[in-house]
């Protein structure tokens, strides 16, 4: 009796090890991976992990496409073209990513608890889950700043061009094709080949305005967009708009500047500090036991 339990045991664990064989081989072979989501505008802006994951997308793009998903779908399409991926990727797209980093970190959860590390998994599997999100608001944070550092200098160059005797539109052709492009070159350039195509100058300028979503830009365009309607010099508005913004750059600035010995105390006692310590105490201490 104990031989044919013993028999069947083994028969059902082969059985069992071999539908899991099928079902991971199948699994494994309905996996789709595309070779052409990452584009060469994107290898060099993206980080490697997101860069990893985007092959992977048509796997999951038709449940991240769910009215589950909706609302989601639409708080992320915003942020996409305020981080300058809203003609690369989609709202689906950044949705998958979510759900294929939630799944790596439920995997690396999973491996963690098997293994005994369960805390460290979890720590792990957690900063996974949200690595997308925070990436691209990283992203957008830097691109504002980007485009904070950069406006004045265009404004000073649009003044010069617009006093000298250029029209507006003539002006921003002209800098656009001699600076060198960076994030509020590519938006001024998008609005710029919009109007080229025709679109009205006011309704360009407000789309720029609500693509980008940076205060100060913001405010720039709504002050060239009165100054249009009201037939108000627009030199003389472009020279105010420069110079108030210098001044908010060089507070900034400032500010900056004011809050690095807070923010090196940190390093300091973390690393520094405790270097040192160990650099003279040690030898002291060995003498000190060497005397005993």
């Amino acid at each position: 009796m104990g031989d044919f339990l013993l028999l069947l045991s083994a028969i059902l664990y082969g059985l069992s090890l071999g539908f899991l064989a099928y079902f991971l081989i199948s699994a494994m072979t309905r996996v789709e991976i595309s070779g052409n989501v990452v584009t060469s505008e994107l290898k060099n802006t993206m980080p490697i992990m997101i860069r990893l994951m985007m092959p992977l997308l048509p796997n999951v793009r038709r449940l991240a496409g769910n009215q589950v998903f909706h609302s989601a779908r639409e708080a992320i399409a915003p942020k996409l073209w305020m981080a300058g991926y809203g003609d690369n990727i989609t709202p689906v797209d950044f949705i998958g990513l979510r759900i294929l980093f939630t799944l790596a970190g439920m995997l690396i959860i999973t491996l963690g608890v098997a293994r005994g590390y369960a805390f460290p998994g979890l720590i792990a599997g957690l900063l996974l889950t949200i690595y997308p999100a925070a990436w691209l608001n990283t992203r957008i944070a830097k691109r504002h700043m980007e485009i904070l550092r950069a406006l004045p200098n265009l404004l000073d160059l649009l003044t010069l061009s617009v006093e000298a005797g250029k029209d507006f539109m003539s002006s921003l052709r002209d800098i656009l094709h001699r600076r060198k492009m960076d994030a509020l070159g590519e938006e001024w350039m998008r609005t710029f080949q919009e109007i080229q195509l025709g679109r009205k100058r006011t309704d360009a300028l407000r789309d720029l305005s609500h693509r980008v979503r940076q205060p100060d830009l913001t405010s720039v365009v709504n002050a060239i967009i009165q100054a249009e309607e009201l037939g108000v010099s627009i030199g003389q508005l472009l020279r105010i708009q420069g110079d108030m913004l210098r001044n908010k750059r060089f507070s900034l600035a400032e500010k900056l500047a004011n809050e690095a010995p807070v923010k090196i105390i940190v390093p300091i006692v973390l690393f520094i500090f405790p270097a040192v310590m160990l650099i003279l105490l040690v030898p002291l201490g060995l003498k000190v036991f060497a005397l005993l």
